[in-house]
């Protein structure tokens, strides 16, 4: 009930539209009414012959009302149709919007191809409900009680012959309605199971071939397109028995009419142009009858997926936008910092502070808890004790912190598009000259300017035509370009060779100045003239200071240090 109510609330901001096309239905389905009647004149004319009207008025008048159906049908499908495909339109958009609200808790509980499911199938759903449904709704009302008036008006003793069937008729709409409104929901769900195995294993491609697990993706994927196959059948098999059910009790009414109708014919308690005109109007009844099954499983099928879509719609990110301020100069203290995944403690009591002029790195061991304390300071998850210009980090308009804390992820994205739209993805309207500095910055200009075309070099997906170090670069300089006032490298460099790194480090050593900069790597040497080292162990800093005191003190970073020179030496 409250999809429907849903589905009406979006019907209504289009109801100018929906009227007037409603309205040239009604005049369709009306000039389709008349015809029956006409019909009934011409044959009793026939059978009373001379004729009182020449053939050639009655044809003309069949004739003038095929023409105002082919006009207005033409009209009411341009209005209404086209309102279901601007619902569509809307829908989308707003599932679009709601999916760029939604945080990184969000993006971890749900699944890619169960997002695409519901982006494609389940729009599509709601579009037909609103679109046919609608259609057909009124086809139901208007048709079923204009052909029943007419068939009570020729013999009331026929129509009650023919409405025998009727109640049967409901009790299996009821049913089969049902039944498919839950087979289709189960259908849905498969086909999202079905999206996300084929979009994990397109993406992984290279990973199966490396491995040369062809024939196991293949088996997998078979499983999945199997149980997705028997989910709609399961639903078909309902959708198919419906449909003849209702037509079996509809030949049930017709015999009943040919059976008493032609006998009242012979009697002479009704004329043959009644008889036949009775027949055209029950014909015309049927429709309505099985357009109830229709209306039905399309209700029924948009309401099931704009259920799935609201799951998203109304749902509230846990990171809330309720901040006005703004980062200014850029000092970040951290104060007693826990957080945690799913009950355990990853960050233990953390205190820290990173102000301008003065780098700051962060090492540890792997799974130390050194990117979950970045994605705090982002704000892809929420905690307490983070201070940005002293004050807390919620109180920091979204928008302006992830603008003026410029961060490259350890996994770098780039969009398919060029390599100048790539760079200069956070301000678009950025010069052209500010690109290539950005770029001369990150070392990665003389490699773009080896493609043939340049900065407008359009990139694979994901960035698939270009190394993993090129990636890393480009999305350095994607960085650079905002000139921000805080700058995160998260293992941003682990791509490139030591060379590159240092010539990197140089590059930016400048840009750094004046600025809060925190360096996460994993390769000791690039951090080793940074001001203080935060050294990081099972979610808690246990060291603190400059390279060369950290790596005479015989702790963790002492002995990571030693560990890197040895494999220095080993390649």
């Amino acid at each position: 009930m409250k999809e429907l109510k849903d589905l009406g609330r979006r019907l209504l901001k289009y109801k100018g539209r929906i009227v007037i096309g409603l309205f040239f239905l009604l005049i369709v389905d009306g000039a389709q009414m008349v015809v029956p009647w006409i019909m009934k004149f011409v044959i009793d004319d026939l059978s009373n012959l001379p004729l009182s009207h020449p053939l050639f008025f009655y044809a003309s008048i069949i004739l003038g009302l095929g023409l105002i159906v082919l006009f207005f049908r033409f009209l009411w499908r341009v209005l209404i149709i086209g309102t279901s495909r601007m619902i569509e339109r809307d829908l989308r958009k707003d599932f679009f919007h709601r999916l760029m609200s939604l945080g990184a808790y969000f993006y971890q509980e749900t699944d890619t191809g169960d997002i695409m499911a519901r982006a494609t199938n389940d729009v599509l759903a709601v579009q037909q409900a609103a679109g046919f449904g609608v259609v057909i709704g009124a086809d139901i009302i208007f048709m079923g009680f204009v052909s029943l008036g007419m068939m009570f008006h020729i013999s009331l003793t026929l129509t009650l012959y023919s409405l025998i069937v009727a109640p049967f008729i409901g009790v299996c709409a009821y049913y089969f309605g049902r039944m498919i409104h839950i087979k289709f929901e189960r259908s849905q769900e498969g086909f999202s199971l079905l999206s996300a195995k084929i979009r994990e294993f397109i993406t992984g491609v290279h990973i199966i071939k490396d491995y040369a697990q062809e024939k196991g993706a293949v088996k997998d994927f078979d499983h999945t397109n199997d149980d997705y196959f028997s989910r709609m059948m399961d639903m078909v098999k309902y959708w198919a028995g419906f449909r003849p059910t209702i037509f079996f009790f509809a030949s049930v009414a017709f015999g009943l009419v040919l059976f008493f109708g032609g006998r009242d014919v012979m009697v002479g308690e009704i004329t043959l142009g009644s008889f036949v005109a009775f027949f055209n109007y029950l014909d015309i009844l049927i429709w309505p009858l099985v357009a109830i099954g229709m209306v039905i499983n399309r209700v029924q099928r948009g309401t099931a997926s704009l259920k799935r879509l609201n799951r998203i719609l109304l749902r509230e990110p846990k990171v809330k936008d309720s901040g006005s301020r703004k980062v200014k100069e850029g000092v970040i203290k951290l104060e007693n910092v826990n957080f945690g995944y799913n009950g355990r403690l990853v960050l233990k009591g953390i205190n820290a502070q990173f102000r301008p002029q003065k780098n700051s790195a962060i090492a540890g061991t792997t799974g130390s808890g050194k990117s979950t304390l970045i994605n705090l300071l982002w704000r892809y998850y929420d905690t307490k004790g983070i201070y940005i210009d002293g004050h807390p980090i919620q109180e920091i308009s979204l928008e302006n912190l992830r603008k003026t804390v410029g961060l490259v992820p350890q996994s770098t994205i780039l969009f398919s598009t060029t390599i100048r739209e790539n760079i200069s993805f956070g301000d678009p309207e950025v010069s052209f000259d500010k690109v290539v500095e950005a770029a001369k910055k990150a070392e990665i200009y003389n490699e773009i300017m080896g493609f043939e075309e340049g900065f407008e070099t359009q990139l694979g997906e994901r960035g698939a035509n270009l190394s993993g170090g090129q990636k890393q670069r480009i999305a350095i300089a994607r960085a650079l370009i905002l000139d921000p006032p805080v700058l995160i490298l998260d293992d941003a460099l682990s791509s490139v060779d030591s060379n590159t790194e240092k010539a990197i480090m140089e590059n930016i050593s400048d840009f750094l100045k004046g600025r809060t900069s925190i360096i996460i790597s994993h390769r000791l040497s690039a951090i080793k003239d940074m001001d203080e080292i935060l050294v990081m162990d099972d979610g808690e800093i246990v060291e603190r200071g400059k390279h060369k005191d950290l790596i005479h003190n015989g702790k963790l970073y002492s002995r990571l240090y030693e560990r890197q020179k040895l494999e220095e030496l080993l390649e």
